[in-house]
């Protein structure tokens, strides 16, 4: 009997225990972990894609800005719409060169990187400057070697002709052939001149410069002893003092080059106007030829290397195509701003604006 009772209280004490608690965890929706993945891309500077399977759960600013906004939510393949780029979703994981993505030029490493079975980053590298900087020292040696080669070939030419006995030469002809060979050889010599001018301003182009140099006095100095060689009326010259942090060999080969290109390529009975004023805070040089003009086609390619409007006549006034890429490269290492503005048989004007020196420190004893 005792036993009995003992079996039936103990099975009223279990009957009697509370139920056990189930927790049940809601399926997660994706908001909270779509604004941790936002969150985590965000920072990037390169344009970064969150990847939910092949759906972009998450585009920092950067990509937005290249892909825009609404790639958000897109499956990948649909936002990025190029062979490579599709192949290279294809794998969990890979490297792949994307050419023209966001432009006809454009150069981009697309790369993919697992973050677990589900989610993965795209990380968007773009190459285009590296490969337009290629392009354009291939460009150069190409254009160089071609610049040299014409006056080489002419000297040697005549120089081959000269020293053949069996040429019979008469000395009129012998001295034409001087005449040519010394014209072809000052030639290659300020192509070699302007060319080792260049990669110098190119090395230093990131370095400040820090003389205080009267822009004024120098440009009224140059124009004046150009006009005594060219003849007076020529060159027209107004100067004001404006004092600049410069490079004076620079400066010196800046104005030289705007004022002989206004020569050469100016109406020769019309004077080249070479005018220096400040305003505001920059120092203003304006050189103004009456000649031909140029085609606004040609305009935005001015400042090329080896560029040329009129490839004969330019070499006929010995021009080496380097004038105005010189003239660009210190204008930019001075912090500048070049304009060249032209009308068909009015003329041209090339404006460069300079920052001025802030005021010198006067210290009292």
């Amino acid at each position: 009997m005792s036993l009995a009772v003992l079996v039936v209280w103990l099975a009223t004490l279990w009957l009697a225990r509370p139920e056990p608690v189930v927790e049940t965890l809601d399926r997660d929706d994706g908001s909270v972990s779509r604004q941790a993945m936002i969150e985590l891309v965000e920072p990037f500077g390169l344009p970064v894609l969150m990847l939910d399977g092949q759906r972009i759960a998450a585009a920092n600013a950067a990509a937005r800005e290249e892909l825009g906004a609404h790639i958000v939510g897109q499956d990948a393949r649909v936002a990025l719409r190029h062979p490579e780029a599709i192949n290279l979703l294809k794998k969990p994981q890979g490297r792949a060169l994307v050419r023209g993505l966001t432009g006809a030029r454009s150069i981009w490493q697309v790369s993919r990187v697992p973050i677990d079975e589900r989610f993965s980053l795209i990380e968007m590298v773009n190459r285009t400057a590296e490969a337009d900087i290629s392009r354009s020292h291939t460009d150069f040696v190409a254009n160089a070697s071609h610049e040299l080669r014409t006056p080489l070939a002419s000297i040697i030419g005549y120089i081959e002709t000269l020293a053949d006995p069996d040429a019979r030469v008469d000395e009129a002809t012998t001295a034409k052939f001087h005449a040519t060979v010394l014209r072809e050889a000052r030639r290659l010599q300020s192509l070699v001149e302007d060319l080792m001018s260049l990669s110098r301003i190119e090395a230093e182009k990131h370095e400040l410069p820090r003389d205080r140099i009267d822009l004024g006095q120098m440009v009224g100095s140059i124009a004046s002893e150009t006009a005594m060689t060219v003849g007076e009326g020529r060159v027209v010259v107004r100067a004001d003092e404006g004092v600049v942090l410069g490079d004076r060999q620079q400066l010196d080969q800046l104005v030289r080059n705007l004022i002989d290109n206004a020569l050469k390529y100016g109406d020769p009975t019309q004077p080249v106007s070479v005018d220096l004023a400040v305003h505001g805070s920059e120092a203003e040089l304006v050189v103004t030829d009456k000649g031909e003009g140029i085609h606004p086609d040609h305009l935005p390619y001015l400042t090329r290397r080896f560029y040329r409007t009129d490839p004969g006549r330019s070499r006929a006034a010995g021009g080496t195509g380097l004038g105005l890429a010189i003239v660009k490269h210190i204008v930019e290492r001075h912090r500048g701003k070049l304009d060249i503005a032209s009308t068909l048989g009015v003329g041209t004007t090339v404006t460069v604006r300079i920052p001025l020196a802030p005021a010198a420190n006067v210290s009292a004893d």
